[in-house]
């Protein structure tokens, strides 16, 4: 398996008709479970093999006005945990095996430092 993370944000405000850059941070903290299963394809039976938890926490400070390659600035935390692998496993619920997934649930909300947050992109599923 190889999943590739990789999330992006748009530089200008996206609820507005300005290309202008005005994104001033970033804060993302997001917590993963992920089961590695066999699956008896005869009877279509799953068996977990190992169940993998890890969290991923990112706070970073942008500056619109400085050049390319000068404008973000990692905060915290500057290194990662790494993922754990559990020593008992944890049952797969059965959300987790049907749709919305969670990059079809995710939800991208502008909230603005005055006024209420708005969402930009709905999910996919609801």
């Amino acid at each position: 398996m190889n999943d590739n993370f990789y999330p992006s944000v748009t530089w200008a405000v996206p609820v507005s008709e300005s290309n202008v850059a005005r994104l001033t941070s970033i804060y993302r903290d997001q917590s993963f479970t992920t089961w590695l299963v066999a699956t008896n394809t005869s009877t279509n039976d799953m068996i977990i093999l190992q169940t993998l938890r890890w969290r991923m926490q990112l706070s970073i400070e942008v500056n619109p006005t400085l050049p390319l390659g000068q404008r973000a600035r990692l905060r915290e935390p500057v290194a990662q945990d790494q993922p754990k692998v559990l020593t008992k496993n944890e049952p797969i619920p059965p959300s987790a095996l049907v749709k919305p997934n969670a990059n079809d649930a995710q939800v991208l909300m502008w909230r603005p430092k005055y006024g209420p947050p708005l969402v930009v992109i709905p999910p996919k599923h609801r």
